[in-house]
């Protein structure tokens, strides 16, 4: 088929390579513009941009697909199928209708559930037992088309970087599949019931709120690994967290309390039950544990987070 893929992140790459893999056209690829990184701050481009690049498969990085001018751009290459995966931007009507076979989408929940721009972090902060992915046959709503295939698998201790590249890999495979048969695999309207929301994770939710429970606050390390990453803050200074166990609270202990336990590494008192953050990192610094983190970043019992 002849194909344009329209996707950012490295969620989306895998998508794209199992595309070309298949042996089908992809006569042009849509992403956001580089953005500005790294510490000389130069425009670097997306991860799909960079591997498009590297694919020889023409991209494009329109602000806005909005105008006439856009949308006949995309009309252009005439089509047969649009797949989308984590592009970032609203597609108008327009550009829904285009192709002969529509817009598919590879999204990263189990529709109706977390519709919207972070379903992998959602999934991960309210304790789902399982999550999946679905490719939708996209419509003018917020994730409300119909779903031609979905897969399932259990959220376990995963982070959202490891369950985003499972994920990954799981549309990328059902994407191949429904598109070497469509009439196989025709769109299921989404149910009425069950309908959430996930919206875009925002950097201040990744301090670590140790008023809320010990299991709650395991599940925002998990969810904001790598990106943009768990964190407290002691001294002026933000240690971050890369991974934490769960422990029962000892008796007295009360939210953000530092607990002396007689045992290695950092315990902080939670409203039920005790965070032990297992790899930590300062600022310029390399991954460690905790335990080498309080060699040299002396965090006494009873000081407060």
């Amino acid at each position: 088929m002849r194909i344009i893929f329209m996707g950012t992140p490295e969620f989306a790459v895998p998508v794209l390579d199992a595309l070309v893999a298949a042996g089908h056209d992809v006569v042009a690829t849509y992403s956001q513009p580089p953005r500005r990184a790294g510490r000389g701050k130069a425009f670097t481009p997306s991860p799909v941009h960079a591997r498009a690049e590297a694919l020889g498969i023409e991209v494009r990085t329109p602000l806005t697909l909005r105008d006439a001018e856009a949308q006949a751009a995309f009309a252009a290459p005439e089509a047969d199928v649009a797949v989308v995966a984590a592009y970032g931007l609203i597609l108008p009507r327009a550009v829904l209708d285009a192709p002969r076979l529509g817009c598919l989408n590879v999204h990263g929940s189990l529709l109706p559930r977390w519709r919207g721009a972070a379903p992998i972090q959602r999934a991960i902060l309210a304790g789902d037992a399982e999550t999946g992915v679905g490719i939708m046959q996209m419509e003018a709503g917020l994730d409300t088309g119909p779903v031609r295939l979905e897969e399932r698998t259990p959220v376990d201790a995963k982070t959202a970087g490891e369950l985003a590249a499972e994920l990954s890999a799981m549309g990328a495979r059902l994407m191949v599949q429904v598109l070497a048969d469509p009439e196989a695999h025709p769109p299921v309207p989404q149910p009425e019931d069950g309908v959430t929301y996930a919206p875009k994770v925002h950097k201040a939710e990744a301090r670590l709120d140790f008023t809320r429970s010990a299991v709650e606050v395991e599940r925002q390390v998990r969810a904001f690994n790598p990106a943009p990453g768990a964190w407290f803050e002691y001294a002026g200074e933000r240690i971050r967290v890369h991974s934490a166990e769960v422990l029962p609270l000892p008796a007295g202990g009360t939210s953000g309390l530092v607990l002396d336990l007689a045992s290695p590494g950092l315990v902080i008192a939670c409203a039920a039950g005790a965070i032990r953050p297992i790899l930590v990192q300062r600022a310029g610094r390399g991954v460690m544990t905790s335990e080498e983190l309080l060699r040299g970043f002396t965090i006494p019992a009873g000081s407060r987070l």
